[in-house]
């Protein structure tokens, strides 16, 4: 084999390495990206069926259900146009309660209910993520 040859095959398996290490990583970006959806949205059908992601909005009034002996919680998120039923177990953030902004992350179910594996509540009376308070005074147009 010749020095030119040796170098091209050297350069097309570095180039290959390269290609799939790279194909690899944007895989696993995209498998691992969550995308943000308001109540109006997940009632649209906009939403993802069989993946997660997250939604966000205030925890509707007298909503919170909380069972007996166990640290299942249901309660509803509303952007004040729709609502989404949440069903989270777990111990839920000492800032969470009625009327308090929350995002909570999950997938829906078969029932339409939004199961959540993590809970966040803002953090005090003035702060609210921009993306919840985008989702409370217009849905944004996606495309995709």
């Amino acid at each position: 084999m010749t020095p030119r040859r040796q170098r091209m095959i050297l350069v097309g398996l570095v180039l290959l390495g390269v290609g799939l290490a790279a194909g690899f990583a944007l895989r696993a970006f995209q498998e691992n990206l969550l995308y943000f959806y308001s109540p109006s949205e997940v009632a649209a059908g906009s939403a993802p069926a069989g993946r997660a992601f997250r939604v966000g909005g205030m925890v509707a009034d007298g909503s919170v259900e909380r069972a007996p002996g166990s640290l299942e919680v249901r309660f509803v998120l509303t952007d004040f146009a729709h609502t989404v039923p949440v069903r989270y177990t777990g111990v839920l953030p000492d800032l969470f309660r009625e009327g308090q902004g929350t995002i909570a992350r999950g997938r829906l179910s078969a029932d339409g209910d939004f199961i959540a594996e993590e809970v966040l509540a803002k953090h005090d009376e003035n702060y609210m993520p921009p993306e919840v308070a985008q989702s409370l005074v217009s849905p944004p147009a996606r495309s995709e």
